[in-house]
């Protein structure tokens, strides 16, 4: 089995004469915590609506496990084990935390939305699903209704309802945007602790989210890869240092 469990050939995606993603040779190494990184409108959140198949590519190939994934649709691709955290966000505001992971659960037997079927018939997911919430650190909030969390723990509450899908690859989009702090180091430590066994891809403007814990980093900047290495190898990069002009590149330099 190949040692990449992603990659991307010539990826291309064009809009009516613009270029989006432009030639992009992405290779994600199975067992790493991967970063997509660039400036805004470097074309990270199409690279990943490529990846996932909500959007087709114009031209270029996606591989996943060595099998040429690009004509795939997303839930074919959701089947094999890449998984979009967050696309399946915004959970169930007035259900509990519980019930959230079940459904995350029942995705994943096939029995999806299956509301009518007794309770009875759903609390055989329970035990799994406490393991869960365990894991992400919310058991105690199980039978919280989850529009009453806390922000932070909502997004804990999606990584737990997308492990509950068995990823195999975790696509994690802007995994710590518009958190405070406290909330950032939590979620921080969370993606490293659930990337044990896994292989996780993730598009992160904080950097230094991106220093802590990442393998790899690829920049993208218009569409096209710009960089791509260790933070060390990457923050020291003249032209990503330009690309991230003023008040990022002093960021990308003060991270640690």
């Amino acid at each position: 089995m190949s040692n990449f469990i992603l990659e991307t050939r010539d990826l291309t995606k064009e809009f009516r004469g613009f270029t989006a993603v432009n030639g992009v040779n992405l290779k994600v190494q199975r067992g790493h915590i991967h970063a997509l990184i660039g400036p805004n409108g470097a074309g990270k959140t199409t690279c990943f609506n490529l990846l996932t198949k909500f959007l087709v590519p114009t031209s270029g190939q996606i591989l996943f496990n060595g099998k040429d994934i690009t004509a795939a649709r997303p839930a074919q691709i959701a089947r094999m084990g890449v998984i979009r955290s967050f696309q399946i966000s915004a959970v169930f505001p007035h259900l509990t935390v519980l019930q959230n992971v079940r459904i995350g659960l029942q995705r994943k037997l096939g029995t999806t939305f299956h509301f009518w079927q007794s309770e009875r018939s759903l609390d055989q997911l329970n035990g799994r699903a406490m393991e869960l919430l365990e894991e992400v650190d919310l058991g105690s909030f199980a039978d919280t209704i989850t529009v009453d969390m806390p922000y932070g723990r909502k997004r804990a509450l999606e990584i737990a309802t997308t492990l509950a899908m068995e990823p195999e690859l975790m696509l994690l989009d802007e995994p710590t945007q518009g958190m405070g702090h406290e909330d950032v180091h939590r979620v921080t430590e969370l993606i490293k602790k659930v990337s044990a066994g896994r292989t996780i891809l993730m598009v992160e403007h904080n950097m230094n989210v991106v220093s802590g814990i990442c393998n790899k980093i690829s920049v993208l900047q218009r569409g096209a890869m710009l960089a791509e290495g260790s933070y060390a190898e990457v923050s020291k990069n003249a032209q990503v240092m330009e690309a991230y002009m003023g008040t990022e590149a002093t960021e990308l330099a003060g991270a640690h």
